[in-house]
């Protein structure tokens, strides 16, 4: 099968479709004479502004673009990965055909006032609805409180703004998608905040029948970040990691071509925090992520867990 035209689809918000313009410009450098469309789509997540778990928890993100590619109305999804749940397979006869590599897997502090997060005063309020960086911040900051914000990057610094929240913690690589990097008043180190599983990784995804295009843009994949990805996916996937689960964790690939994993599950209130890290050595991502998704449950990870409503 030739691929003459390619029919993306993506959700609509701001940077979803920036990320769509880096897939095209990548596949127009790789196959000059393949066109692409995009269909942009609102999904559950961007629409609902209450808590992910009544609706479907992360899937929330990706139901409705799943929809139009399975209904042969698109061709090829792009996913942020940290947004397509890995407590389930993929929907039946989709397959992942490459992860694009990985930009910066740290989070951003925002505060107008360009303080860092050391410096903040106690009371100050941190808008993020993300159980990964409020478990984080009760365990280290305990002065700071957390409010729930929702909604894309754009309609949060507005709420900022607004003084809904003191200042927001966002993804780097986010903000820098969408041309805001001017707005981040400290990067943080993932020894601060550890990022989510599948930070900073595009994944495209298409239909398994389609072999041709799967062909032609796997040449997009990045093979370090597809180890790294693997790895952490199957970490999220032991642990049965919801939306709802203070879970983190990271792969980095080394110089030499060495895989580690580190990753830490969280109580809620911060009070509990379990970790572990281990090198890959001579074992392939997925038991890699295995091993360490065992050492965290040896140390009550699924108590944890399973203790959260989603």
């Amino acid at each position: 099968m030739s691929v003459e035209m390619i029919r993306i689809v993506s959700r609509d918000s701001p940077m979803a479709l920036a990320q769509v313009e880096r897939v095209r410009a990548e596949l127009a450098a790789l196959h000059p004479g393949i066109g692409t469309t995009v269909l942009p789509v609102k999904t559950t997540g961007d629409t609902w502004m209450g808590d992910l778990a009544q609706v479907e928890g992360k899937g929330a993100f990706t139901k409705e673009v799943d929809a139009a590619l399975l209904a042969g109305e698109a061709d090829l999804a792009v996913h942020c990965v940290k947004d397509v749940p890995a407590d389930r397979p993929l929907p039946a006869g989709t397959v992942f055909a490459a992860f694009l590599e990985r930009d910066d897997i740290r989070d951003a502090l925002v505060h107008p006032g360009g303080l860092t997060l050391d410096r903040l005063p106690p009371g100050t309020r941190i808008g993020t609805s993300s159980v990964r960086r409020t478990a984080q911040l009760a365990a280290a900051y305990p002065h700071l409180t957390c409010v729930p914000i929702r909604g894309n990057a754009n309609s949060r610094l507005a709420k900022l703004e607004r003084g809904e929240a003191d200042a927001l913690l966002l993804a780097v690589a986010g903000l820098r998608r969408i041309g805001r990097a001017d707005v981040i008043s400290e990067v943080l180190s993932v020894e601060t905040l550890m990022p989510p599983v599948g930070a900073g990784v595009l994944a495209l995804q298409c239909r398994q029948e389609d072999t041709g295009l799967i062909d032609a843009v796997s040449g997009l994949g990045h093979p370090g970040t597809h180890r790294e990805t693997v790895a952490e996916r199957t970490l999220l996937h032991v642990l049965r990691g919801h939306c709802n689960s203070p879970v983190a964790g990271y792969a980095r690939t080394e110089r030499g071509g060495e895989l580690s994993l580190r990753a830490a599950v969280f109580s809620p209130d911060g009070k509990v925090v379990l970790n572990a890290h281990e090198w890959a050595g001579r074992l392939d991502p997925a038991t890699l992520g295995t091993s360490v998704a065992v050492a965290l449950l040896r140390q009550g990870a699924r108590e944890l867990i399973d203790a959260i409503p989603h």
